[in-house]
């Protein structure tokens, strides 16, 4: 008897430790299990069981509810945008910016950061802590009209903003310009149907968002590095086992070239047609805009002042002739 209790107890407890660290992450992706981000997590899912993970993923169109899930507890983990995730933590938040990032080199660098064991506790925020960053590319300027090219020219426009942040808002302003708020599911109809006649996205959500039935032949995609896009593995470390967030944050360091040539692949596939640059000698005009936004914003307590230096110094490692590298603001 006493052979078959220890047997039942050992069994139980077996059933007890396998079950303790299932997960579920809820992950954000316009097009649900259909797309890209949907992709990588499958991948990731597989990876985390080297770990102790035993992960179940849940997709999710709306972002704003998969955010909404993962605070109140209905999720252990949730895949978003840095955007959308900066609230959660302002330290990799600050990644995206704006014109923080300027180059692929830069995003390179910043995204191995975030690997980097020695900044483990700027990724942990009460009960979440990061446990991945990647890139989905830059955020571009979106036209209906590709003549609204200059500063003046964009202060004619009215821009569509994401609801939830105020970033972008405030940026326009900067600008001169106007903008309306939107939800993320809804900016891409409110440009297609002419309520806005700008706005600012990465390319990863070109096709799903249709845009393209908003630039038309008359506008265009500016191929400007606005701000760079991130998204963002956030969990309740408690959910996982010790030392989880670390091992996943080093798997999304190793997956950044994959990463990477993902989104150069669809930025490749959208028409050469639909693609304008900023004119050489307007470009620094937007730069120096946008720093200042980014500067504001940064003393509002919206940007890390932490993360804000360390992107500073990324840039003038690469371009130490820049005229923002003596200054002292950040």
């Amino acid at each position: 008897m006493n052979t078959k209790i220890k047997m039942l107890a050992a069994a139980t407890l077996t059933v007890i430790a396998s079950s303790s660290y299932a997960q579920t992450i809820c992950v954000f992706d316009p097009l649900g299990s259909q797309g890209d981000n949907f992709s990588l997590m499958k991948d990731y899912a597989v990876a985390a069981k080297q770990w102790g993970g035993d992960i179940t993923l849940k997709p999710y169109p709306d972002e704003k509810l998969a955010t909404a899930d993962f605070k109140s507890g209905k999720c252990d983990g949730t895949a978003i945008t840095g955007i959308r995730a900066r609230p959660l933590n302002d330290f990799v938040g600050t990644i995206s910016s704006p014109v923080g990032v300027l180059t692929n080199e830069q995003t390179k660098t910043a995204m191995a950061l975030v690997g980097n064991p020695k900044l483990a506790s700027d990724l942990r925020n009460g009960d979440t802590e990061v446990a991945g960053v990647t890139t989905l590319g830059f955020a571009y300027i979106m036209v209906k009209d590709r003549a609204i090219n200059t500063i003046p020219k964009l202060q004619t426009v009215k821009f569509g903003t994401l609801s939830f942040d105020k970033v972008q808002a405030i940026c326009i302003e900067k600008f001169g310009g106007a903008s309306l708020p939107f939800e993320l599911n809804e900016i891409g109809s409110a440009f297609n149907s002419g309520k806005v006649g700008a706005i600012i996205l990465p390319a990863v959500a070109f096709k799903p968002l249709e845009i393209n039935k908003g630039v038309g032949t008359q506008g265009a995609i500016f191929r400007f590095p606005v701000a760079l896009t991130t998204y963002v593995v956030m969990v309740h470390p408690d959910k996982f086992p010790d030392g989880y967030g670390q091992k996943s944050r080093t798997w999304f360091v190793s997956q950044l070239d994959r990463q990477m040539a993902n989104v150069n692949k669809i930025e490749k596939s959208i028409e050469p047609r639909y693609w304008d640059v900023i004119a050489p000698n307007i470009a620094p005009g937007y730069v120096k805009i946008l720093r200042a936004a980014r500067i504001s914003l940064t003393k509002e307590g919206i940007y890390n002042k932490k993360m804000i230096g360390i992107l500073k110094k990324i840039r003038c490692r690469q371009d130490p002739s820049s005229y923002e590298c003596p200054l002292t603001e950040e």
